[in-house]
């Protein structure tokens, strides 16, 4: 099985390169810090897992996205999950925040989805199986104070999802939307909360892998998690 992850350097992507790499994956990883996958590489094969393909992507230009896809290809002849992970978070009022922030976050939250699908699903689609899954967000559902430009890139991404959702289903190609709450990530650092009043990535890894875990007549369409004592 090949799994490819974007944004795996940390955070949820790490938790999820972990999981799956440890469930006997062969992983292909991509992140804007080559370093940090260097280490994530390293963790994996520590473990005893296969060797992953890493290569440093940003992941709102387009077209590092499609060479990161190219590579993919050459690498291996298939690809059985994908995960669109990699995303950003900059808070911040529609009306007071910087300009030019709205643009960036659709970018990276949702061009980049949309153009690794589009590079990697037709083969899906040839092979009628695989599973994409979208990494959106509780903002996905519900906008919050604060959320600005992010919640309408979450909310697009959603709906990106649920369009390609609709597109794959004849093909036997699989498509999951990911909606965590707050979780311990980069996004958090220096918050001033006790740790378990988020939840931890691992919690949302465990959940991706056993959805990718179905049989070929059932889908997970969407995954909501929140923490215990609900959204902060």
């Amino acid at each position: 099985m090949v799994t490819v992850i974007t944004g795996a350097s940390k955070g949820i992507g790490k938790a999820l390169a972990l999981k799956f790499g440890k469930s006997g994956h062969q992983l292909a990883l991509c992140a804007r810090g080559i370093q940090e996958l260097q280490h994530v590489k390293t963790e994996l094969e520590k473990a005893g897992c296969l060797s992953p393909y890493i290569q440093a992507v940003d992941v709102s230009k387009k077209q590092e996205v499609l060479d990161f896809a190219e590579h993919i290809f050459k690498k291996y002849n298939k690809v059985d999950v994908l995960i669109n992970n990699a995303g950003v978070f900059l808070p911040g009022e529609i009306l007071n925040e910087a300009d030019g922030r709205l643009e960036y976050q659709i970018e990276t939250n949702v061009y980049s989805a949309y153009h690794m699908s589009r590079a990697i699903a037709p083969q899906m689609k040839i092979n009628q199986a695989g599973h994409i899954f979208n990494m959106c967000s509780i903002a996905s559902q519900t906008a919050y104070p604060n959320g600005g430009s992010y919640t309408i890139s979450k909310f697009a991404l959603l709906g990106m999802s649920k369009v390609l959702r609709e597109e794959l289903k004849p093909f036997g190609v699989k498509v999951t939307s990911v909606m965590p709450g707050a979780t311990w990530s980069a996004s958090w650092a220096g918050v001033d909360l006790p740790e378990e009043r988020l939840m931890q990535a691992n919690d949302i890894a465990e959940m991706v892998y056993a959805a990718s875990k179905l049989s070929a007549s059932a889908v997970v369409e969407e995954l909501v998690i929140r923490p215990q004592l609900g959204d902060l």
